[in-house]
């Protein structure tokens, strides 16, 4: 009897995280941030001397939804944080790429947002509304990425994620850093979101 694909993998912590079927219990914040921290967001296509991971777009999305939806409760705070975590495991792909792969790349990435949900205490599914105000914050992270990272023209990020409120971004800039120093500072605000919960 043939033996099936294996479709776990083993995490730095010591975690076997099966991505078909992953659980909570799989998962653990240091694996995600460490992961984020070394995924390249734009497919690494970024000015600079360290690329611009997925870790520190994260921050820069839920410093947005923040600034969006000053009296949302923490925990959306956190899922916002939290939106591109199943990256760590299956990476980062372009939209055009993800449209290719098919509906297979969404139901796994579906299936692992809701193991690292239900892990720090989020529902599975996030409200639509909530989902929504997150997707707008990522939208704006593009855009402050495209025009300032990506070598985007202001007219043409416009066009491709809308232009957002001067006074939303004012203060804004994108840094790169080294993987190292982003990872830190992705476990340091998931704490003070968990506390602050």
């Amino acid at each position: 009897m043939a033996q099936p694909p294996r479709a776990w993998q083993r995490m730095l912590s010591g975690r076997r995280l099966d991505l078909l079927d992953p659980t909570p219990v799989d998962i653990e914040i240091e694996d995600i941030a460490h992961g984020l921290a070394f995924v390249a967001r734009w497919n690494g296509q970024t000015k600079g001397d360290f690329a611009y991971s997925v870790a520190e777009h994260s921050l820069l999305v839920e410093e947005l939804f923040t600034r969006l939806n000053p009296g949302a409760p923490v925990k959306w705070r956190l899922a916002a944080l939290l939106h591109d975590a199943p990256e760590y495991v299956i990476g980062d792909m372009i939209s055009p790429v993800k449209a290719a792969v098919g509906p297979g790349y969404g139901e796994l990435d579906d299936r692992l947002t809701a193991a690292v949900h239900l892990r720090f205490g989020l529902p599975a599914k996030i409200p639509v509304p909530v989902k929504k105000a997150i997707k707008k914050a990522d939208r704006i992270s593009a855009w402050l990425e495209a025009t300032q990272i990506a070598g985007f023209t202001i007219a043409e990020s416009d066009r491709f994620f809308g232009h957002p409120d001067e006074g939303l971004i004012d203060g804004l800039r994108i840094v790169l850093r080294p993987p190292v120093e982003v990872r830190r500072d992705f476990v340091a605000r998931h704490e003070a979101l968990l506390a602050a919960i």
